[in-house]
């Protein structure tokens, strides 16, 4: 006969509480059901367990080997259950990951504080990386997954969908069009544009929605980064064209969010090797990533339309 877990447990329960009653008590059963249980496990044993002494349950000198392995395996499982839960918060757990600068400003972040909800001991790397760094990242296994704005073709890489955004326009303040609820790519072109690159990913939405139109896309002022852009903005340089995630900290003070008219709508990805799968802990940071980016693009439209 093989013993069950459930069965060793029982058993341990006896010996520890020297009593049916007591050994109930530390499993939160009823008696009976302790009770059936050792005689069915005598009887396919075909020895006896326990004698009764002084009202106690000891156990029998032919079953003390049997005892012995018990209690090394009781001993394996709360080593195994310790484990488990070292796993659960994260022990000894490091993740390392990347993102394009636009998502790792305000989402990443984001992401980062409810995984360490979840893992409060979970170690993490995290990287900002241009797109053209994102494939090496991973191919030399420098981080297990990247934050992407747009996904490339690799046959070593998987690019999983993530969030759908879009671009907004943003002005100081004090600017003319900052108390505008929305603002067409032809009204964009009457001032001065801080921009980044037409061949950035979001700079060639409105490249292309400026060349259909006919539109002269004239950036006076060209940056690297969204952050570097919101500064030169606030400072009445002039205005711009950024993705919704990158200004989703932006509140009512220095500067203003107004929606572009035009179709600026783009996927997002999160990028893995091909031959590997995600951990557990990538796994769930890309879902709460994705959640919170969700949610930030539904609010935003709720704003949007009562505005």
């Amino acid at each position: 006969m093989s013993l069950t877990l459930r069965q060793i447990e029982v058993i341990r329960a006896i010996m520890v509480a020297g009593t049916i009653a007591g050994a109930a008590r530390l499993m939160n059963v009823a008696q009976p059901g302790v009770s059936r249980t050792v005689k069915h496990i005598e009887g396919s044993l075909g020895i006896k367990l326990f004698v009764k002494k002084g009202g106690r349950y000891v156990p029998t000198a032919e079953a003390r080997d049997v005892f012995v392995q018990i209690e090394e395996v009781h001993r394996k499982i709360d080593q195994l259950q310790f484990s488990i839960a070292q796993l659960e918060r994260g022990r000894d757990v490091e993740l390392s990951l990347g993102s394009v600068p636009s998502i790792a400003n305000v989402m990443v972040p984001r992401a980062v504080a409810k995984l360490f909800n979840h893992y409060p001991q979970i170690k993490l790397n995290f990287e900002i990386l241009k797109i053209e760094e994102a494939i090496d990242y991973l191919l030399l296994n420098k981080g297990e997954v990247v934050v992407m704005s747009y996904r490339l073709d690799h046959p070593s890489i998987v690019f999983e969908p993530l969030a759908r955004g879009r671009l907004v326009c943003i002005a100081a303040a004090n600017h003319p069009i900052a108390a505008l609820t929305s603002i067409s790519a032809r009204d964009i072109i009457q001032y001065p544009l801080i921009g980044i690159d037409p061949k950035d990913p979001y700079g060639a939405i409105m490249a292309d929605i400026f060349a259909r139109q006919n539109l002269a896309y004239d950036i006076a002022i060209r940056a690297r980064f969204g952050t570097t852009v919101c500064r030169l903005v606030e400072h009445n340089l002039g205005i711009a064209v950024l993705d919704a995630f990158t200004v989703a900290e932006i509140g009512s003070g220095s500067l203003a969010i107004i929606p572009i008219e035009e179709e600026t709508t783009f996927q997002t990805y999160v990028a893995y090797r091909a031959d590997a799968a995600l951990s557990s802990y990538a796994e769930r940071f890309v879902k709460l990533l994705r959640g919170l980016m969700e949610d930030h693009m539904n609010k935003q439209i709720i704003h949007n339309i009562s505005a």
